[in-house]
């Protein structure tokens, strides 16, 4: 570390002793979710004032240029901003695609224009995106999508339904793909486009999950015009910009339960419901677990963080975020697989006082895993990427 490194985490130090508040330093609940948009409303207003101040500072996107909305730090910089939220166990002032999909695909593919009219309002929080890829019959083979766009004027004319679209209840602003051309090979006729999901001929349709949640949804386009100047890089080469995105995606949930803040552990768990024997949890085989699930969580997330510094050096992560999303699913399915073993039928309740608020969130977490490795691309997707791309297997 540097004499300037240390006066800076002097300065970060002290600023977020002043600027965060007490409530941003425990645990976030679902229902305190920060992310932003024109119709959010915020159950805790320290959520808002965190924001707000972090936004202001361009830390809620630290490593992105200035003129975006972003602090522009460098690699040192942003380890030790990190590290410093860590040590308060602050919230994440601003989650969401916004920062962690559309944002990077811009910055990388946008023009200008394009850049100085989204980057920063999504590094206030100000708009809520949301993703237009899977259709009924386009899931896992992604490429085979019909949602037609048609050249109108200075317009395309789209027309056709998403589903699976996380957020669109919500959302402000979407990032979709579209069929500009019908004639082409299924990946050559493809285009990204962003529009405002307030435009005339979007429906909405919530879908109802196991978990009891709706995260998902429906969308429908009738007719809905949107400019031409909203396209990302160039017609019909959407298919590029899109591949990127998932990238950006998968590797983004991969990172599933790594916020940095601390949360109750598996071991704090056992103790409180399997027990204790002479200073050890009292059930070798779920002690044993226990570890093994610590272990490759450490593992992957050294992993997770040498693929952090090469994306800051502007290495893209590639193939590489097929195993962050594999590995990191599993992880987070195989933690609340162990966390309902250790709560045994407190784990699985749905309501009643006789559940107690960690109790019911573990069973809906546990319901709600269950989709991860569906999400982003299926876990089946990101082996046969991982076998073609990094081990170089035949098809």
């Amino acid at each position: 570390m540097s004499a300037a490194d240390d006066l800076f985490r002097e300065e970060i130090r002290s600023w977020l002793e002043t600027n965060c508040p007490v409530s941003m330093r425990t645990p976030m609940p679902a229902d305190e979710y920060p992310g932003g948009g024109r119709r959010a409303r915020y159950r805790n207003p320290d959520t808002k004032l965190w924001m707000d101040r972090m936004a202001a500072r361009g830390f809620t996107v630290p490593l992105w240029p200035r003129a975006y909305g972003g602090a522009g730090l460098d690699k040192a910089q942003n380890r030790i901003l990190q590290e410093e939220l860590q040590r308060i166990n602050a919230r994440p002032a601003l989650v969401g695609m916004g920062i962690s999909m559309i944002g990077p695909a811009l910055l990388e593919y946008g023009t200008e224009e394009q850049k100085l009219e989204h980057l920063p309002s999504i590094a206030r929080g100000d708009i809520w995106w949301c993703q237009g890829y899977s259709e009924p019959n386009a899931g896992s083979d992604l490429a085979s999508l019909r949602t037609s766009a048609v050249v109108d004027g200075d317009d395309y004319i789209i027309n056709g339904q998403k589903i699976w679209t996380s957020g669109a209840d919500h959302a402000d602003w979407m990032f979709c793909l579209v069929r500009t051309d019908p004639q082409a090979p299924k990946h050559q006729g493809i285009t990204f486009i962003l529009f405002d999901m307030t435009t005339p001929g979007i429906t909405v349709k919530p879908i109802l999950l196991i978990s009891g949640y709706s995260p998902f949804c429906e969308t429908f386009f009738d007719n809905v015009r949107v400019p031409r100047r909203n396209v990302v890089s160039q017609v019909n080469q959407g298919w590029t910009v899109a591949k990127r995105l998932l990238q950006y995606e998968r590797t983004s949930i991969g990172g599933i339960g790594n916020s940095g803040q601390k949360a109750v552990t598996l071991e704090e768990l056992a103790r409180e419901y399997v027990g204790v024997h002479e200073g050890r949890i009292a059930d070798p085989v779920l002690r044993a677990d226990i570890l093994r699930h610590r272990m490759n969580d450490r593992a992957f997330g050294l992993t997770m963080k040498r693929s952090q510094e090469e994306m800051t050096a502007g290495i893209a992560p590639g193939a590489m975020s097929s195993l962050f999303k594999y590995y990191g699913t599993e992880q987070n399915k195989g933690r609340y697989e162990l966390t309902l073993a250790l709560m045994g039928t407190s784990g699985v309740g749905w309501e009643g006082e006789a559940f107690g608020a960690v109790e019911l969130d573990a069973t809906r977490g546990w319901l709600r895993s269950k989709a991860n490795s569906i999400e982003g691309g299926t876990s089946e997707v990101q082996l046969n990427i991982l076998a073609k791309r990094v081990l170089d297997l035949p098809e």
